[in-house]
């Protein structure tokens, strides 16, 4: 176990920590980058007493005949075929050395499969990577795996990042496994956050059942490893692309602090409004509720509980779930458009658009408002604009109520004419003078009639929790 204090070692210097230590036995298995994290521990010295065995089942159906035995997985650059891979090497390992091995011996077995940048370079360069390992020896192994995105523009480039990200991986899994954080953050040492993103981890095993994987995949956008993490509506921690490809996707973004009617409108009246699109598919359409951490972190520092309750939640609600790290809504739109999404919506308040309307959000971009505006509306995304009441006259403001300065009005009658903007025409207005800051005040100053403007699971829920400051 590495002290609580440590030095940012070397790739060797990692690889050679791991081939020193006479307890550590493993086996690797590396697909489609060739064997980068092997050849870093081989080139450290000392790897006779650390590998087993190597193999890279480059061939399909070598990867099948192996991998495939019992159970099949169609994709091969996938989580499924990764603990295959797991399975099958930990399982021929300890099969064969398990009764010759030397006193206090811990196996473990190193995987990859990685689909990395092709000859003509139009492919998704992601992978699966992960370790099945002991701690003790003769106990039941734990698991850890993650899901990376590679950045580079260049095969040979991205094979040294998966090689120094494999020692990370299996030297954490070692001497970091008792700190999830500190886990995390050594994943990066000696890499940076412009080669690669780590968009999904999951550890399990009976050391590592107090982790909370939730929580875990928070901190990977909390620390810029990732720019977002996603959730299904189970809580269980999914691979974005796994959710998003190829599916008509519906973001509502809000703090959710607390869920009100007003969130339950929205997200109502906007699929209603979807359901008429002429490529609505009920079982290709993906409901989404983001939050950003900037909202997260309005408030001081990062309530983990808070959060996770929130997500609770929206579970409950039978919502999936983002985390993220946008601001501006054209960041949230160029993300979930990598996965190849049929169309996408995004449902804001009237309010909220206006905001996004203003051109001092986007003076760091060279094309400024017209650059944001042709990243957040291309062809196959629109936005639902939820309606407000007039503060002094209590009148409905609908779109055709906006007005702009003259050096965006022309932009903005553009989205309208082209119905890249779309009013929500079949939401409650009764629900309309309910504002979520204005609950949380009445929640933490004890007034009753909270429990007015939100569902009746949800301040259940509160009531339970203690959530929002309730009973303080």
């Amino acid at each position: 176990m590495a002290p609580d204090s440590y030095e940012t070692l070397s790739v060797n210097r990692k690889a050679l920590e791991v081939n020193l230590d006479p307890t550590i036995f493993g086996s690797f298995a590396e697909i489609g980058g060739g064997q980068e994290v092997a050849r870093n521990f081989f080139q450290a010295g000392g790897a006779s007493g650390t590998i087993a065995k190597t193999i890279s089942a480059y061939e399909k159906r070598y990867s099948d005949a192996i991998y495939c035995k019992e159970k099949t997985s169609k994709r091969y650059v996938s989580r499924e075929r990764l603990e295959l891979m797991l399975d099958a090497e930990y399982t021929e390992l300890t099969g064969l050395l398990a009764e010759t091995k030397n006193p206090g011996l811990r196996f473990f077995a190193f995987a990859d499969t990685v689909s990395t940048l092709n000859f003509k370079k139009d492919n998704i360069s992601h992978g699966w990577m992960g370790v099945k390992f002991q701690l003790k020896e003769n106990s039941e192994p734990n698991q850890v795996i993650l899901h990376v995105r590679l950045f580079e523009n260049d095969s040979l480039l991205q094979q040294n990042t998966l090689g120094i990200l494999g020692v990370n991986l299996l030297y954490a899994c070692f001497y970091h496994w008792e700190r999830p954080n500190s886990f995390l953050l050594s994943l990066l040492e000696n890499l940076a956050t412009d080669r690669l993103a780590i968009t999904m981890i999951h550890m399990s095993g009976p050391e590592l059942a107090y982790v909370d994987n939730r929580l875990l995949g928070v901190q990977l956008v909390k620390n810029g490893v990732t720019n977002a993490i996603m959730f299904d509506r189970f809580g269980n921690v999914q691979e974005p692309d796994d959710m998003l490809y190829k599916k008509n996707a519906i973001i509502f973004r809000g703090s959710f602090r607390p869920v009100t009617y007003v969130s339950v409108d929205m997200l109502k009246s906007s699929y209603s409004l979807f359901k008429k699109d002429e490529d609505y598919d009920k079982y290709n359409t993906l409901p989404l509720c983001e939050i950003t951490m900037n909202n997260l972190l309005q408030e001081g520092d990062f309530d983990e509980r808070d959060f996770l309750d929130r997500v609770d939640i929206l579970n409950e609600m039978g919502q999936n779930v983002m985390v993220s790290n946008f601001r501006e809504f054209y960041k949230l739109v160029d993300y979930i458009s990598q996965f190849r999404i049929i169309k996408a919506r995004v449902v804001i308040g009237i309010d909220t658009f206006k905001k996004v309307m203003n051109p001092k959000f986007y003076t760091d971009l060279k094309g400024g408002i017209i650059e944001a505006l042709g990243k957040l509306f291309p062809e196959n995304v629109k936005m639902y604009i939820y309606p407000a009441l007039d503060a002094d006259t209590d009148k409905l403001l609908t779109i055709n109520d906006l007005l702009f300065p003259v050096e965006t009005t022309h932009l903005f009658r553009h989205l309208v004419e082209n119905r890249k903007i779309l009013d929500i025409q079949n939401m409650n207005p009764r629900f309309l003078k309910i504002y979520s800051h204005d609950v949380l005040e009445k929640i933490r100053a004890s007034n009753p009639h909270w429990e007015d403007d939100v569902p009746v699971f949800v301040a259940k829920r509160i009531k339970e929790k203690k959530l929002f400051g309730y009973g303080k």
